[in-house]
């Protein structure tokens, strides 16, 4: 089929030979291409949406030909989600809890710790109704131990493939979205642990966790003189083993036991010298032996692998991703006091970290069923079988391949090499034969509970697929009917559909919702024919099911077909078929002398663009919802939705740029000129509703009689300006000016005006024409509510000297007969009397100052400087100790110049100020912060604040409220500098609390923040880790691990 564009060209390509108004139903039927062929399956790669019987490739092929029944639904096997025979039970990872999951596994497949909680007794309460009869409650676990139970419980006979333990996780408090220390967790866990079962009765239960886990040493001192011997016993239930330098575990041991006694086992440490014992029995300082022996050791001994260890150049932890090679077998016989004591342990479990990082990777557990001695990988949800009874650690291994190893040598039988695991767990080899755990009957009856709503959630389940089934199964025969009578055949009635429907039609994920046709509109209520690439032209019997069935409308029958859209479609097409043509036409006619009132008036600007415009009515012609721009003449429905910046620009039509403000013909001849009759009426063919100015029609009378008025003002206000200047030469040239700092002899008194007030003033007298007279001196903004002063003479003549002018007696008496003065304010200055001449003059205000106002606006200062948000400040970075000055190169330092700031302060001249209103500006201020402070801001000297960057200088979007930390990560992102190297200063005080936030810390916008780095950290891998932990660390602090 021919693409889209040639299909709509052949549409209407009859309109060449046939006026709008010869227009007949043949022609209609064209333009909205009812007798195009259409499609056969196979013809087309995709629908053609150009014609509107095609109807190959909108969502019919789902349906023709035989379907699979899973298709008809997107619900899962429930079967899926059910318990394999002999598989273990996995756990549900509720965000970033994988660490607290494989523990829980490795706890549970300890045959011992299992058998021990079962025992630990429950609370049952009893809910009573209340006629006082039993009611049935679903039990909820209180303690950590009824947790652990209901989990275990649920782990060892549940039959879901996995279990939510979420109830365990909120019972101790613990973030799900924060991935913490495993090993912390373990050992706090234990901890929690023993602690709750040590007021149990029963003996099995409460010495559980020392049987299992704990293990003794003892230090044992010797006298050499009587031999007395002296033991301090410490026990353990773990064991922490640095691994950095090694790559045996034994090695590992054997440190960990040398730094206990900075010895080896069985070696002895003389203490002689000033390092001699006291001895009890001797009460006299002997020479001594000291030496360490391993007393006892528990049943499952926990190898804690320091993976984690804080590096002090960055303040963070990293992960140490070396190889250890570690057995199967280990033997702990040489480590042993007594060595007749059987010390040979067997790997029962394996504790995986993967990840490079300490703060990100994910955790697996690879445990030994004690039962039938296959190895097992417990990765969350999913649990995997090893092979041949072996553990494979191949896996994880690979995962993240560090390319500082070189490649991998083979180990031998029975021993493993692993980088990524954390905590080995070895259990004491023993000839007995394991236990068999048994459920207590409360217990059981909880999860019996559980696995009957497992049950019927897997009905429920299957019961919706089973539905959807048959629901499928009515739509595929619907569809495979309906499909073949969708066609319309020729002669035969029909309708349009929307296409959109038809593939939610045939969608069979969504079910169709009703037909709704109001899109393909024409503003005649009919089917616009624009739109037939958004319908499809189907036969009526079809269509009647439809509507029949789904409802909806408007229906789209062979009288929708809207002849008026067409004909009027025939006159544009037509009209731009004639365009280039009337163009060559209109231009030569424009250049012929018009005689007498012939003519018409139009815009030079309409002239210019008439071409242009003229295409985009006929491209997009009024009532075309989708094309419409608004810039054609009887078109103005975008009016409010125009921006007040464009919508003049935006919103002129042709021959509306020489209409006036009262809807007239604009007085100035310079935009317009006259065309003559026959150029005006083939520019009426294009734009027929174009305002319309024969050459006799006279322009604006109220227009002229506003631009009379306007050159009276013009003429008024120079002269003002003139007089003005004349009278206040020197105020307006700044010359000779008097300063409060060195007060001139030659007067007693100064008087006072807002700098806004001059400023305003000299705009005026440079541009008259351009800028409004001022009339009011507006003394009132440099006063409090009160009417009290709000500066002191000190302030004035330092930091606030920019917001006030002073003025000579000789040019207030001027000011008082030019302007209207609504406050006076001056200064003066007393003598002193002769006999005390060395005493310095007394210097008064009229007004006096308001102390009050004064000190409540400097606080509301001080305030908002320590109050802001997405403000901008500078952080320099200091080299060798030396700030980069601008001194240093002010050519290649400085970021803006003088003449720059000063182009842009002539721009700003004789704009009109919209907060400064003269005769009553006080009124309309709104109050900010103190009511005057904003009117001091505003009425400053117009000069740049820009701040002036130099090299080695960035600015920064902070906030009063953010910390010191943030802050240094914005400059680690910045300058490339870890926030652990970083040293800030703010004007000579050095910056070191990261918890305090910028305003308490005096940083206040455009202030300069000077950066020193330290030597940068060799190990880059540190950097990301900073990255990924712009928090502090809280660790446990708040869980239920710590009592809380």
């Amino acid at each position: 089929m021919a693409p889209r564009l040639q299909l709509e060209k052949a549409a209407w390509c009859w309109v060449e030979t046939v006026p709008p108004e010869a227009v007949a139903q043949e022609h209609v039927e064209a333009a909205y291409r009812v007798a195009l062929p259409p499609c056969q399956r196979g013809s087309c790669r995709r629908n053609c949406r150009g014609n509107p019987n095609c109807l190959v490739g909108i969502g019919e092929h789902v349906w023709l030909g035989e379907i699979d029944e899973s298709s008809f639904h997107n619900i899962d096997d429930p079967n899926f989600e059910r318990r394999k025979k002999s598989a273990f039970v996995g756990l549900t990872n509720l965000g970033a809890t994988c660490y607290v999951n494989t523990f829980l596994q490795m706890w549970f497949l300890n045959l011992e710790l299992r058998q021990a909680l079962y025992l630990c007794p429950i609370a049952r309460p009893e809910y009573l109704t209340a006629e006082g009869a039993p009611m049935k409650k679903e039990f909820e676990p209180q303690t950590i131990c009824e947790h652990l139970q209901y989990l275990f419980a649920l782990l060892q006979n549940s039959k879901r493939r996995y279990i939510d333990p979420s109830g365990f996780v909120k019972a101790l408090g613990l973030d799900t979205g924060q991935q913490q220390d495993a090993q912390e967790f373990s050992k706090l866990f234990m901890s929690l642990l023993e602690d709750t079962l040590s007021s149990q009765k029963n003996p099995d239960v409460r010495n559980i966790v020392q049987k299992q886990f704990c293990g003794e040493y003892a230090y044992v001192t010797v006298c050499n003189q009587c031999g007395r011997e002296s033991k301090l016993i410490s026990k353990f239930y773990e064991l922490e083993l640095n691994i950095q330098g090694h790559k045996q575990l034994l090695d590992c041991i054997t440190e960990f036991l040398k730094a206990l006694l900075l010895l080896s086992p069985g070696q002895e440490e003389k203490l002689e010298g000033d390092n001699r014992y006291f001895c009890e029995t001797c009460q006299s300082k002997q020479n001594a032996t000291r030496r360490i022996r391993l007393l006892s050791l528990p049943c499952t001994l926990n190898l804690q692998l320091m993976r984690f260890v804080f590096d002090r150049q960055t303040g963070h932890k990293k992960k140490l991703n070396t190889y250890l090679e570690f057995s199967e077998l280990l033997s702990m016989e040489p480590f042993m006091e007594n060595t007749a004591k059987v010390a040979v342990y067997e790997l029962s479990a394996v504790l995986i970290h993967r990840g490079v990082s300490a703060y990100s990777g994910h955790y697996i557990a690879h445990v030994k069923d004690p039962q039938t001695g296959e190895w097992y990988r417990f990765n969350d949800e999913e649990i995997e079988k090893m092979e041949g009874k072996k553990l494979q650690l191949g896996a994880e291994e690979d995962l993240e391949p560090s390319k500082l190893q070189s490649r991998k040598s083979k180990c031998g039988k029975g021993i493993y090499r692993s980088r990524n695991a954390y905590m080995l767990v070895y259990r004491l080899q023993t000839r007995e034969k394991s236990l068999s755990v048994e459920i207590p009957a409360f217990l059981q009856e909880l999860v019996e509970q559980d696995n009957s709503r497992f049950e019927e959630w897997c009905h429920e389940m299957a019961e919706m697929r089973r539905q959807s089934v048959a629901r499928g199964r009515i739509k595929h025969e619907e569809v495979k009917e309906l499909y073949q009578r969708l066609p319309a055949k020729a002669g035969c009635p029909y309708d349009f559909v929307s296409l959109d429907w038809l593939q939610q039609w045939l969608d069979e994920a969504t079910p169709p919702k009703p037909i709704d046709n109001s899109a393909s509109l024409c503003p005649h209520g009919k089917l616009h024919p624009d739109k037939i690439p958004t319908v499809k032209r189907v036969s009526e019997c079809v269509a009647d099911y439809f509507y029949r069935r789904y409802g909806g409308g408007p229906r789209l029958t062979v009288k929708a077909l809207c002849r008026d859209c067409v004909v009027e479609r025939c006159r544009l097409l037509r009209l731009k078929s004639r365009l280039n043509e009337d163009y060559k036409e209109v231009s030569s006619l424009l250049k012929v002398a018009i005689e007498g009132d012939e003519g018409f008036w139009v815009g030079k600007s309409s002239l210019r663009s008439w071409r242009q415009l003229a295409l985009e009515q006929l491209d997009c012609p009024d009532g075309d919802a989708d094309c419409s721009n608004g810039k054609m003449n009887g078109d103005a429905k975008n009016k409010e939705e125009l921006s007040p910046d464009k919508c003049e620009e935006e919103q002129l039509k042709f021959n509306e740029d020489i209409i006036c403000p009262h809807g007239k013909l604009c007085i100035s001849e310079n935009e317009r000129r006259v065309v003559c009759r026959e150029a005006w009426e083939k520019l009426q063919r294009y734009f027929q509703n174009a305002p319309e100015f024969p050459n006799s029609r006279d322009s604006c009378p109220q227009c002229k009689i506003l631009e009379r008025e306007g050159e009276e003002n013009e003429a008024l206000h120079k002269m003002m300006a003139g007089e003005q200047k004349s009278c206040l030469p020197n105020l307006f040239q700044d010359k000779n000016r008097p300063c409060l700092g060195s007060w001139p002899e030659e007067a007693d008194e100064l008087y006072i005006v807002s700098k806004f007030f001059v400023e305003e003033w000299k705009k005026f007298v440079r541009r008259p024409t351009r800028c409004t007279p001022v009339s009011s001196v507006g003394n009132r903004e440099l006063l409090c509510p009160h009417g009290g002063l709000m500066f002191t003479l000190a302030s004035m003549t330092k930091e606030e000297s920019k917001l006030v002018a002073l003025i000579w007696p000789s040019e207030w008496e001027k000011i008082q007969r030019l302007f209207v003065v609504d406050h006076p304010i001056r200064v003066i200055r007393r003598r002193t009397p002769e006999v005390a001449l060395e005493s310095p003059p007394l210097y008064i205000t009229e007004p006096e100052l308001c102390m009050d106002c004064r000190e409540g606006l400097l606080r509301q200062q001080q305030r908002d400087l320590r109050e802001y948000a997405q403000a901008t400040i500078y952080v320099r970075k200091v080299v060798d100790n030396q700030k980069v000055m601008k001194e240093a190169a002010p050519e290649l330092n400085v970021s803006s110049s003088e003449a720059e700031e000063e182009r842009e302060e002539a721009r700003l001249e004789g704009e009109q100020d919209p907060d400064f209103s003269q005769a009553n500006s006080h009124a309309k201020r709104q109050k900010v912060s103190h009511p005057n402070y904003l009117a001091f801001e505003k009425q400053g000297v117009r000069r740049s604040t820009r701040h002036r960057k130099v090299r080695g200088e960035k600015a920064l979007l902070v906030s009063a409220n953010q910390t010191l930390k943030d802050l240094k990560i914005q400059i680690m992102h910045a300058f490339s500098v870890a926030p652990f190297d970083q040293n800030l200063s703010i004007e000579g005080t050095v910056l070191t609390d990261d918890a305090a936030t910028l305003g308490t810390l005096g940083i206040t916008p455009e202030s300069v923040v000077l950066l020193k780095a330290d030597e940068p950290v060799v190990d880059y891998a540190a950097i990301d880790d900073v990255m990924q932990v712009c928090m502090p660390e809280e660790g446990f602090k708040g869980t239920g691990l710590l009592g809380h």
